[in-house]
C-alpha cells in the first residue's frame, strides 16, 4: 500500500464513520505550500468512545496495528494514538480534537481541498498550520518548520490571514517568532 492509498482509505473510513477530522502536519503544509516528503500522516479527529468499535472494524488486526485499549485511553484523555500499516511501514498519527487549547477552533476553520491522490479531504487551515509549526519552532524544532512556513507564505501570499495569525500568536506567546518570519518573507 502506498501512502496516498493509506490516506485515501483513512479519509473514507473516517467519513463513513461520521468522525469530523482534518489533515495536518507536513501533508497540510505541502497542500498549501511547497511539497516535501513525509513518512507519516497526521490527522486531528473528533473521535468519541462510541466511534471505537467502528474504527476497529475499519482497521482490522492482521492488516493494521491498532491497539483498542490505547485508543480508549487516549480518547478518554484527549491524547493521541497511532495506526500502523505493518506491510508498508506507514503510520497514521491520530490526535484527538480537544488535546490542544485551540483544537475546536481549528476544526471549525478546516478547509475541504483536493488531497494528493485527487480526492477531496478536510485539511487544517493554512493559518493554523503556520501557528502549529511556530509552536515547534518555539520548542527548538525549527529548520524544517520554518521552511514549511516560508513555502506556504510564498505560495499562498495574500490569501493567508496574517491578522488572525498575529492575534493567535500573541495569545500563544509566539509574537517574536511571527515577526521574525514576516521579516524573512
Amino acid at each position: 500500500m502506498e501512502q496516498n492509498d493509506l490516506l485515501r482509505y483513512t479519509i473514507r473510513s473516517l467519513e463513513e464513520l461520521e468522525i469530523a477530522y482534518m489533515i495536518e502536519g507536513s501533508l497540510a503544509s505541502s497542500a498549501y505550500g511547497e511539497p516535501r516528503l513525509t513518512n507519516d500522516i497526521d490527522i486531528v479527529a473528533d473521535l468519541q468512545l462510541e466511534h471505537i468499535p467502528g474504527l476497529m472494524t475499519k482497521f482490522p488486526a492482521g492488516q493494521f496495528y491498532l491497539d483498542e485499549e490505547a485508543v480508549r485511553r487516549e480518547v478518554s484523555r484527549r491524547g493521541q494514538f497511532n495506526i500502523i500499516h505493518p506491510t508498508s511501514g506507514y503510520k497514521i498519527d491520530i490526535f484527538i480534537c480537544g488535546q490542544y487549547p485551540f483544537g475546536r477552533l481549528e476544526l471549525s476553520r478546516r478547509h475541504r481541498l483536493e488531497a494528493p491522490d485527487g480526492e477531496h479531504a478536510f485539511f487544517v487551515s493554512p493559518e493554523d498550520v503556520i501557528l502549529k509549526k511556530m509552536e515547534y519552532i518555539h520548542i527548538g524544532q525549527s529548520e524544517r518548520q520554518l521552511r514549511d512556513i516560508l513555502g506556504m507564505l510564498r505560495v499562498q501570499g495574500k490569501q493567508i490571514d496574517e491578522t488572525y495569525i498575529g492575534l493567535r500568536a500573541s495569545r500563544m506567546g509566539l509574537t517574536e517568532i511571527w515577526k521574525s518570519i514576516l521579516q524573512q518573507v
